[in-house]
């Protein structure tokens, strides 16, 4: 609703969080030309005691509007900040982004400084929820999960991130509440609804212990920095996470811990098999470990990623097969191996007689890495860091499995099983034996199909194609009991 006053446009928008309104008005005003310096912006039942309300001001022709996308995609982010001075700010940006087609790349400009200060506050923001919304399990009803959390943002972004939950937690339904709005995900569709309290979510579920322990797994006491951990992880959302609880106690530990872990390191010899650590587990089923999976933020990855991907299988399963990470058609379609790599390998494995249905299929890391050319989205390899952090996961599934024959796809792979980075050419055709820590059983290292793809030469395609062949038809053997 707008009125008018003789020197003034006064924009009344309905409440503080309705981007939408606030867009409808912008439109408005920049199509009649009128001058920020001549608009007053409102909310609610907010008003002027002494306002001298007039005739309305002559209005000229609707101008077209044309704005540059840099400076409308900084505006869609920061409309959604908390500052009630946002709206004159904004429209004062995009009124001189019309003229000034580059303001949004001027880093002297005060108005672009103002408004990326508001963007990165937003960015900011979204990284919290993602990284510290943590659900606790409320019912279930017709076979579907239903769950809910609390958190408290500085803005207000609860509709802005819940397309982001909404692909991340696709198969349960669930509940986020704010002080704010509620965000309710039920049957593939959301809706909002008024604000809660944090008495409206469960305290704590059964979940939440293996989820400490998997904390507990994962914390490295070798790389402790307080500061930044207060910085990533303020105290305000400490309340809201289980592993909180823990931090004092990992940090009172952690000066004995790096001293075992150097000890360790110095009188450990090189082998080729790897007594691994992991050889226990916190994991009583593999529902557990996908859920730990989707909730999981111990590296960014899950920052930029659709979704995470878990593997899939039966659970009595002969063969083991670990990729590398997911790729653009995984990270969509939220499983592993069903984009071209996936398919090259259907094809090999259909060619020694295994049947894929037959296998457990995950891989080394759970979120897609990647980076943009354009708008593609392409493969990054991840760091040590990350395959690391992701080990207890795959480790946790190996475990459940106890597969006859496990085969690694590429470098990645096999460092998410070993524990430890070693060339894959070195042991790529033999034969290496796990040890019982792990399950036991028989280890097949190969190189991923992705390999093949990326060879541009048909006559070395052709060589290193049989290559692979006869590494899945060896696993075959083995799981067989032939060889």
């Amino acid at each position: 609703m707008s009125t008018h006053q003789s020197l003034e446009r006064i924009v009344t928008l309905p409440t503080d969080d309705d981007p939408q309104a606030w867009r409808r008005e912008v439109r408005t005003l920049l199509r009649e030309c009128v001058h920020p310096d001549h608009v007053v912006w409102r909310v609610g039942g907010e008003s002027d005691l002494f306002a001298d309300l007039g005739e309305p001001p002559p209005q000229a022709e609707p101008a077209k509007v044309s704005l540059p996308k840099s400076a409308v995609k900084l505006v869609e982010t920061a409309i959604h900040h908390a500052d009630r001075d946002r709206f004159a700010l904004l429209y004062r940006f995009l009124w001189r982004s019309q003229n000034v087609r580059d303001l949004a790349f001027n880093m002297a400009d005060p108005d672009n400084v103002a408004v990326r200060r508001l963007e990165k506050a937003i960015r900011r923001d979204a990284h919290k929820m993602h990284a510290f919304v943590r659900f606790r399990k409320v019912d279930e009803v017709d076979g579907r999960e239903r769950y809910a959390a609390w958190f408290e943002p500085d803005h207000h972004i609860i509709e802005r991130e819940a397309p982001f939950f909404m692909r991340r937690f696709a198969n349960m339904d669930w509940a986020i509440v704010t002080p704010r709005k509620t965000a309710i995900y039920e049957n593939g569709k959301v809706r909002f609804a008024p604000g809660g309290q944090r008495e409206d979510v469960p305290a704590d579920d059964a979940f939440e212990d293996a989820w400490c322990a998997y904390y507990a797994h994962i914390f490295n006491p070798a790389r402790i920095m307080t500061d930044a951990m207060r910085a990533e992880m303020p105290k305000k959302y400490w309340k809201n996470l289980p592993e909180a609880r823990l931090i004092p106690q990992l940090l009172e530990q952690a000066p004995a811990r790096v001293a075992k872990m150097n000890a360790a390191a110095q009188s450990a010899p090189e082998r080729l098999q790897l007594e691994t650590q992991h050889g226990t587990t916190a994991w009583n089923d593999v529902d557990e470990i996908r859920r730990a999976v989707h909730q999981c933020t111990a590296c960014d990855l899950h920052c930029h990623a659709t979704q995470a991907v878990t593997g899939e299988g039966p659970l009595d399963a002969h063969l083991f097969l670990i990729g590398e990470q997911p790729g653009d058609h995984e990270d969509l379609g939220g499983r592993p191996f069903i984009g071209p790599a996936g398919q090259l390998l259907d094809q090999h494995l259909a060619q020694v007689g295994i049947d894929r249905s037959a296998c457990y299929v995950t891989n080394a890391v759970k979120h897609f890495k990647f980076q943009f050319r354009g708008k593609r989205r392409v493969h990054q390899a991840p760091k040590i860091t990350e395959i690391d952090a992701c080990a207890p996961f795959l480790h946790g599934e190996h475990h459940l499995v106890r597969p006859k024959v496990t085969v690694s796809l590429g470098a990645t792979a096999l460092r998410g099983l070993l524990g430890k980075t070693m060339p894959l050419s070195r042991v790529r055709g033999e034969t290496l034996q796990l040890p019982a820590a792990m399950g036991g059983g028989v280890l097949v290292p190969t190189f991923h199909p992705s390999y093949l793809l990326r060879l541009k030469d048909e006559g070395q395609r052709a060589v290193e194609a049989r290559k692979f062949t006869a590494d899945l038809a060896k696993a075959a053997e083995l799981a067989k009991g032939e060889a």
